[in-house]
């Protein structure tokens, strides 16, 4: 997925008009613990508490542009793409419909709701919710915000140009980023491209939803069942063509975490960085610290991309630290 350096510009812009650039952080205790120069970019830390937001800002500023007669969108969501709708189409007074699995995270669903999205639950898993919206869209003439699109795309590479741009003197040997549909990993891979890097890209994927990584392996879309408790973010049972392709294209590899190695890195992430992070949102140190020895003594990069976890699950992962 290519973009212009104009592109990239623009949505720097857009982006950087509604919130700051977000840090990239090299902490002492998670450097020893794997033996290596660890930076954490801290995605964690925008208005939503997730890389998501960015994506929206783009998407939405370019819709009002290109189709001002738009007054009413709807999407499917876990949480983090539904509260970056409801955030960018609140700043475009725009209504926003979303719906969620039934059982869906509640402090997500509550954070939505604040930003006035009309919450829908239906089905029993991410891709039944985006069946539904997709009916709804058709119904009610409603303008359907997918989850994995290039205007998303060019949003989220703002996180990573921020990164790369920060770190231009010494540039990471790799950069390990967590897949759920793909914006995350297809937006590092654009800002690598637009920054002149040679960093690697490691996919990471949660053993419990390997759709990504079997498509990886297979050279071909796979689906796979998604049966994650932990890393709701990255329960994606079917690939998006676009993102596999890009993918296919950029990744060093994809890997697997279990929500166990999940569960560990969130844990780790908080007592060495004071940090709270969602399941999706360690898995990419969950990848780091299971292939440690093969980068000791290089420098990695790891996105914490989302801290939205429940109190009640985030108090039962630290509860269970060893």
């Amino acid at each position: 997925m290519q973009f212009t350096r104009e592109e990239i510009e623009a949505a720097q812009r857009t982006v950087h008009a509604a919130m700051p650039p977000t840090p990239q952080y090299t902490w002492p205790q998670l450097s020893q613990r794997l033996g290596a120069t660890v930076w954490a970019k801290h995605e964690n830390h925008t208005p939503v508490g997730a890389f998501k937001i960015r994506g929206g800002l783009t998407y939405f500023e370019t819709l009002a542009r290109e189709q001002p007669a738009v007054r009413h969108v709807i999407s499917a969501t876990r949480g983090n793409h539904g509260q970056s709708v409801g955030f960018a189409s609140q700043r475009h007074g725009l209504a926003a419909t979303i719906v969620v699995p039934h059982g869906n995270s509640r402090e997500k669903n509550a954070a939505m709701r604040a930003l006035g999205v009309t919450l829908v639950e239906h089905g029993d898993d991410f891709q039944a919710a985006a069946e539904h919206a997709a009916v709804l869209a058709e119904r009610d003439a409603l303008h359907r915000v997918p989850s994995f699109h290039r205007e998303l795309v060019r949003g989220v590479s703002t996180a990573y140009v921020e990164f790369f741009s920060a770190l231009k003197a010494s540039p990471p040997d790799v950069l390990f980023v967590p897949i759920g549909l793909g914006s995350g990993f297809a937006g590092a891979a654009a800002a690598r491209a637009h920054c002149g890097v040679s960093t690697k890209l490691i996919g990471v994927v949660s053993a419990h939803a390997t759709a990504y990584r079997d498509s990886f392996r297979a050279r071909r879309a796979v689906e796979s069942p998604a049966t994650t408790r932990l890393a709701d973010g990255m329960a994606c049972r079917t690939p998006v063509p676009e993102s596999l392709e890009v993918i296919l294209q950029e990744a060093d590899d994809v890997i697997t975490v279990t929500d166990d190695e999940v569960a560990e890195a969130m844990r780790v992430l908080f007592s060495d960085t004071h940090n709270v992070a969602e399941g999706a949102g360690a898995a990419a140190l969950a990848g780091a610290l299971q292939q440690k020895e093969r980068w000791r003594g290089q420098t990695v990069g790891v996105a914490l991309s989302g801290g939205n976890v429940d109190a009640d699950m985030f108090a039962g992962v630290l509860g269970r630290s060893a």
